[in-house]
């Protein structure tokens, strides 16, 4: 996929990512605390169950689930050696998934280390670890790139930077903040996404974070400052955390659907749902974008 494809697909109308993987996971036996990459590598009918419906609820776009299959996340696992062979796994499942009916996104995240001089992450050292995945990715075919629930705007650029360098797919961005749109390790949403898009992506914005309710002021914000579409992929609100310490997330699908209608005229046309969230979120999502095209 070109980026000029991409552009144009966006501006026939929303573009329809989809929702949460690992909170549908875990619903689906996925225990706590193991590596979700090797997991669903073990257990494949589990995430080709989940995007298949999230497919005929109409996703444009599928998140491979290569979130963390980077080499620094997979050292936690001892498979830091396994980066490649995950990688292209994850991928080829989410594409039987697609059925050729959706797009596959190669999905990559930040790796929780702050860089310097916050932390002990170097620059050098966090383009080799974004290069090594995106080589991988790409290797595997994917038609897309996404960088998301990125803690700062320096990393997402520097994993930008080594996409970049690798290939012209499109690539998304797109940070999580808290309530007053500050990222956790330094910069906001609204500089992120005027960043982003001057250094060549073809959609930023935000996701995970919290619940739309919460989030008119920002893509107010985002709208102005970006030249790019905008990414908003939400959370069903916020969670409260049960006697299990499990989150759970009272916000439904349809009322879900009616806040992102908020945001779709506030200016964002690349939507999806984040944790929490599930097929039934998106079906709601494809109505509100049939409804307006009627």
């Amino acid at each position: 996929m070109t980026k000029q494809e991409f552009f144009t697909r966006c501006a026939a109308g929303p573009l329809l990512l989809d929702g949460a993987t690992g909170s549908n996971l875990m619903k689906a036996s996925m225990p706590r605390g193991v590596c979700t990459e090797q997991w669903i590598c073990d257990h494949p009918e589990a995430l080709l169950a989940l995007q298949r419906e999230y497919v005929a609820a109409g996703s444009d776009i599928l998140y491979a689930p290569t979130f963390s299959a980077n080499r620094h996340s997979l050292r936690r696992h001892g498979l830091e050696g396994q980066v490649a062979s995950l990688n292209r796994r994850l991928v080829a499942l989410s594409r039987q998934a697609a059925a050729g009916r959706a797009l596959v996104a190669g999905d990559l995240t930040t790796t929780g280390e702050p860089l310097e001089p916050l932390g002990g992450m170097s620059y050098s050292q966090l383009f080799a670890i974004y290069e090594e995945q995106i080589t991988a990715l790409l290797e595997a075919e994917v038609d897309l790139l996404v960088v998301e629930t990125m803690l700062s705007v320096e990393e997402t650029v520097v994993a930008l930077e080594a996409a970049r360098s690798l290939c012209d797919l499109p690539v998304m961005c797109s940070l999580t903040v808290q309530a007053d749109g500050k990222a956790y390790f330094g910069g906001d949403c609204v500089e992120a996404v005027q960043t982003f898009s001057e250094l060549g992506a073809a959609a930023a914005g935000i996701n995970c974070s919290c619940g739309p309710e919460q989030l008119n002021a920002l893509v107010r914000n985002m709208k102005a400052a970006t030249s790019v579409p905008l990414l908003v992929k939400p959370n069903a609100g916020m969670p409260q955390i049960n006697d299990l310490g499990e989150a759970v997330y009272s916000m439904g699908a349809e009322e879900f659907a009616a806040c992102m209608q908020t945001l779709l005229e506030l200016g964002a046309n690349v939507i999806g749902g984040c944790c929490g969230t599930d097929p039934s979120f998106i079906a709601a999502l494809n109505r509100l974008r049939n409804t307006e095209k009627a």
